[in-house]
């Protein structure tokens, strides 16, 4: 499977780690009355949906930055990239 990076182009996939689902941009306020659920929903309750998911991925193998992939999960179509830090950027993520 090929990704192509945002910055170097088209890259292996062997060259990267998957982690998930990239909702894990987005961690639950510690602060929160319910930090406590929302921290065990936001660690242990997955989906393992059937066809278009926004995963991340770290480029282990090369310059070490966090991806976007937009991947359908039954054909590994993949449809968009994105660098991570812009979509965090653009859900008003702190990091």
């Amino acid at each position: 499977m090929i990704i192509n990076h945002p910055l170097l182009g088209p890259r292996d996939s062997a060259e990267f780690v998957y982690l998930g689902d990239a909702s894990l941009i987005e961690r639950p306020d510690p602060a929160a009355e319910t930090a406590l659920a929302d921290f065990v929903d936001y660690a242990y309750m997955r989906e393992n949906p059937a066809g278009s998911l926004r995963e991340l991925w770290f480029h282990e193998a090369g310059d070490r930055s966090w991806l976007v992939v937009t991947r359908n999960t039954m054909t590994h179509e993949i449809s968009d990239v994105q660098m991570a830090r812009d979509v965090a950027r653009k859900i008003g993520c702190s990091k």
